[in-house]
């Protein structure tokens, strides 16, 4: 499944949704013309009343907000992608570097692991086809010969099948891994789209008076929704990053040390998979910690709730996953 493709489905889709800003553009001036009466309105009575001046500055802000909701998807919406565009498109490309490096290494890593396995004649015919034949051959069909070749095909098929059981279990929680990273910017997705079609009706309900914190209240919440995807990326650049070390670690080991089981490495990497799904439903805190906006404790929550499902999920499959081996593994050798 390629999910970066999935990842520009969503881009596509914010952008074929901004045009449906416009059709509310329309309620959102009736609304706030309507404000802007009562509000000019409230205060020249009230100067009026006072036998004060009459202050024009502050009766400004409703025509501001207006020109606003006229042309909110370029002046609004188009200057808020605009500042934050550049932060998004930095992450990405420390995201992607890390990501290159990441492949690199495991391609060094697959090649050093088959090359130590051909080395002890003991392992080749585990990896190699022609080792493994080449070994049969030059057994003959003495009961002891028969013997050996019974336990070489029993231990090839151990390995295979434990290569096999390894590697589905990563491919689960490698899938559940970018499944995770799927769900967050969905849901980004979804906000923004939101926020972007009802934006201008919460401009024109600040035009109200007791109001006024509802446009300051979009803007902080636009602006933390929009930082996800950044904030995302920087995490999965971290967990890469990562990556990059452990291979390199294994790496070295396995370059200095013959007796280095991979096994152990492999374990360590289900465990940081893991880690990893439970740590990107704790982006939408990181993103409001660097911008504060109301109103967002219960999905808070409930996120909070949906990372601890998933742990306790990816936890049942690696004791399951495990349990799998082990039995299978003392059946055959019984």
């Amino acid at each position: 499944m390629d999910f970066d493709n999935l990842h520009q489905i969503l881009r596509s889709l914010y952008e074929q949704m901004m045009p449906l800003c416009e059709d509310m553009a329309g309620v959102a001036k009736g609304i706030a013309g309507l404000g802007a009466l009562f509000y000019i309105a409230h205060r020249v009575w009230q100067s009026l009343a006072r036998a004060e001046p009459i202050d024009v500055f502050p009766m400004l802000r409703p025509f501001a907000i207006g020109l606003c909701i006229m042309f909110f998807p370029s002046v609004v919406l188009g200057t808020i992608n605009s500042i934050m565009s550049p932060v998004v498109q930095g992450t990405a490309k420390m995201l992607e570097a890390e990501t290159l490096d990441m492949n690199r290494y495991r391609e060094q890593k697959d090649k050093l692991e088959y090359e130590a396995m051909m080395r002890n004649p003991e392992t080749a015919y585990l990896v190699s086809n022609e080792e493994f034949d080449k070994q049969l051959e030059e057994l003959g069909w003495s009961p002891g010969d028969m013997v050996t070749m019974a336990g070489m095909y029993i231990e090839r098929g151990m390995y295979n099948m434990k290569k096999g059981i390894r590697d589905f279990f990563r491919e689960i929680l490698e899938l559940m891994f970018q499944a995770a990273a799927l769900v967050i910017d969905t849901i980004r997705t979804f906000f923004l789209v939101v926020l972007a079609i009802l934006g201008p009706i919460a401009f024109a309900i600040s035009v109200w008076d007791g109001f006024q914190s509802t446009l300051t209240q979009w803007i902080c919440r636009y602006i933390q929704v929009y930082l996800w995807l950044p904030v995302s990326d920087m995490f999965s650049t971290i967990l890469a990053k990562i990556q990059v070390l452990m291979l390199q670690s294994d790496i070295e080991r396995m370059q200095t040390d013959p007796n280095f089981s991979l096994d152990s490495s492999d374990g360590v990497y289900i465990v940081f998979l893991c880690i990893g799904i439970i740590g990107y439903f704790t982006i939408p805190t990181v993103a409001g910690w660097i911008i504060q906006a109301g109103g967002m404790g219960g999905y808070g929550r409930n996120v909070n709730q949906m990372a601890g499902r998933a742990g306790s999920m990816a936890g049942s499959v690696a004791g399951a996953a495990a349990g799998n081996v082990v039995g299978r593994a003392g059946k055959l050798l019984k």
